[in-house]
């Protein structure tokens, strides 16, 4: 059974009222990150021990800690990844709430256009940063550490901070997860016809140079990162261009249907 969605709503609610609807709004949101992160940081610890856990797989086994310089450094840390957390697991009330916003001044068609778009973007966060935590992080981790030993007689050892290994974590998680929107990114841009499959396709050679030089740019200056980010987003380029043709065909499609039936009438 097909969802039926109402067109837009006939209302003229003056502006006030839709301040205040608004203000509303971004008060749950903000209660909602409140209250997670209040969640978050009782389990704080084990949030930055999951987070730890690339890094203790890359020394070798026994070795390895994690120092801090300052004594205030791990309890921000803390606080740092219990944000980081409580923002994960919020979004889905903070997005629902914008949408609630946002939604009535839709029209049917642009809310069946826009939802698939509210949909992926969390599942392509998520792969992405499950992709740098997953894949990345230990293979990047392990490169850096290669670099321990000794030079004129003295020992080179890794003692990375707290801070500073929260700090690549983000950066790691943060720069795999925004990429992997690239898709959302290109289908919005064609669904408002700024730009076309065709375009893009006759741009490729460019878009794989920017691509390479995004990964260059958000991943630490290792090539095993920089190439596991740049051969993700070049195939999900590649994903986005036939899901255009895909939508292009279907256009054209509906576009005969009515034709053919005037040619039958006559």
């Amino acid at each position: 059974m097909a969802i039926k969605i109402r067109d837009i709503d006939e209302t003229q609610a003056p502006l006030l009222d839709h301040l205040i609807e608004l203000r509303s709004r971004l008060m749950r949101c903000v209660l909602a990150l409140v209250v997670a992160f209040a969640g978050c940081f009782v389990f704080a610890n084990e949030i930055l021990g999951f987070l730890v856990r690339p890094l203790t797989q890359a020394f070798p086994p026994g070795t390895g800690q994690l120092i801090f310089t300052q004594l205030y450094e791990v309890f921000f840390v803390e606080l740092k990844v219990a944000l980081f957390a409580g923002f994960f697991v919020s979004f889905p009330i903070i997005a629902n709430q914008l949408w609630a916003f946002v939604a009535p001044g839709l029209y049917a068609k642009e809310k069946k256009a826009f939802l698939p778009f509210l949909i992926a973007t969390p599942v392509l966060f998520t792969a992405g940063a499950a992709l740098a935590y997953f894949v990345v992080m230990p293979t990047a981790f392990k490169f850096f550490l290669g670099y321990e030993g000794t030079a004129g007689g003295l020992k080179i050892e890794a003692l990375p901070s707290a801070g500073e290994y929260l700090a690549l974590v983000m950066q790691f998680i943060l720069a795999f997860g925004i990429s992997f929107l690239l898709p959302v990114l290109l289908l919005l841009l064609n669904r408002a016809g700024i730009v076309s499959r065709a375009q893009l396709s006759g741009a490729r050679r460019y878009i794989i140079v920017l691509v390479l030089l995004l990964a260059a740019i958000v991943t630490p200056p290792d090539p095993g990162s920089q190439l596991i980010l740049a051969i993700p987003l070049l195939l999900l380029f590649e994903g986005s261009l036939a899901i255009m043709w895909l939508g292009e065909r279907r256009d054209r499609k509906a576009e005969e249907e009515p034709s053919a039936e005037k040619t039958q009438e006559t």
